[in-house]
């Protein structure tokens, strides 16, 4: 019975939100370096460690360096291309930011749809540029 004492109540498990998202990089101020000129985004802060966030909002936008990420058991060839993964980075202003990411030192990627700019970081991560999906 639904109200039985005997009878354990299954609890909901608490809800998840994104707090961060990790990319492993080479070199942690050079990465933040780049995403302040070429997205005008705010550093958080860099730990000694080589570990960085950056302000994106609700989600922060994190790197760690290699050797961190050995550290934690995950090891990165640099020989090879990132793993599969996209940043989203939401804008009225697609065409502003795009140039201003190319200005930096992004690779322009391929421009189209939504309003959509897409550019590669200088870890060779995708960035999409975009503006809100309206529904």
């Amino acid at each position: 019975m639904e109200n039985d004492p005997a009878v354990p109540r299954q609890r909901e498990p608490p809800a998840l939100r994104l707090g961060y998202v990790i990319l492993h990089v080479l070199d942690v101020p050079a990465a933040v370096a780049f995403y302040e000129a070429a997205f005008g985004l705010r550093c958080r802060f860099v730990h000694p460690s080589g570990y960085a966030e950056i302000e994106t909002g609700a989600t922060a936008l994190a790197f760690a360096s290699h050797a961190l990420a050995e550290a934690n058991g995950l090891p990165i060839d640099p020989g090879s291309p990132p793993s599969g993964a996209e940043i989203a980075l939401v804008t009225d202003g697609v065409d502003a930011a795009f140039r201003r990411a190319v200005d930096a030192g992004a690779t322009a990627a391929k421009p189209w749809g939504q309003v959509v700019g897409y550019v590669r970081d200088l870890n060779a991560f995708l960035v999409e540029l975009c503006t809100p999906v309206s529904g």
